[in-house]
């Protein structure tokens, strides 16, 4: 583990090194004994991939501290994750259904990600609907999640050109991994379906509908269905 200021109000926690199921449990835990630590001056405690960001108050964390205040707030949280197990249990995440109509209309680059793959566009939605996907962080936009377990077969780059506008609950995948845009916003994965599921809520507490842990599977529907779900959503 090392920590490495960011500025002058913030330290970047590496808690490792690869993007994976296992690495993403670690950095949940230690945000929540982070969290749990209430450590002077920090106001928030932020999971990514594969670190945790501390966000403090360099006056009152310099008011609380005994020595150099970056140096005394990384032996504290360093306190804090002394418990923190090589290996963390997954248990606990929600498993969430989401409805999808892929390809024509709804996901535009299904027949290219089909040609590019060497699939059939039905294999490609047959083998996305199938897998299981964890969602790692919630990032970019608001109640945007990035999922990993993409099978390996569906792996592609982005779009050589991003588009300007993605339309909301589009379905795209990138490298190793999926994602729902929650808004209609610039964007470069390559677009295969489409729910009418709101990602983001703000009228809600918490407003992003998934949340890191949340394990997601896509469930095929028509368009018919789609417009159904749509006008009730």
């Amino acid at each position: 583990m090392r920590i490495t200021p960011l500025g002058d109000t913030a330290l970047i926690i590496e808690i490792g090194e690869k993007i994976d199921e296992a690495t993403h449990h670690r950095v949940q835990a230690a945000t929540r004994l982070l969290d749990a630590a209430k450590l002077p001056g920090v106001w928030e405690a932020v999971p990514a991939y594969t670190t945790v960001t501390l966000f403090y108050d360099p006056l009152k964390t310099a008011a609380a501290a005994d020595g150099d205040p970056v140096l005394w707030l990384s032996a504290k949280a360093t306190d804090a994750l002394a418990k923190l197990p090589r290996s963390v249990s997954g248990k606990g995440g929600r498993v969430v259904e989401i409805p999808v109509c892929y390809g024509g209309e709804f996901g535009p680059d299904l027949e290219e990600v089909a040609r590019r793959t060497g699939l059939a566009p039905e294999e490609v939605v047959r083998r996305h609907a199938a897998a299981d996907f964890l969602v790692y962080v919630i990032g970019f936009a608001p109640g945007f999640p990035y999922m990993g377990g993409l099978p390996d077969e569906l792996a592609l780059p982005r779009r050589a050109t991003p588009r300007t506008k993605v339309p909301p609950g589009s379905i795209g995948i990138v490298n190793d991994q999926t994602c729902i845009y929650p808004l209609a916003t610039p964007g470069g994965w390559n677009l295969i379906g489409r729910t009418p599921t709101r990602m983001f809520r703000p009228q809600q507490d918490p407003p992003a509908f998934l949340q890191a842990g949340d394990r997601v599977r896509f469930r095929a529907i028509t368009p018919e269905e789609f417009r159904t779900l749509e006008a009730g959503a």
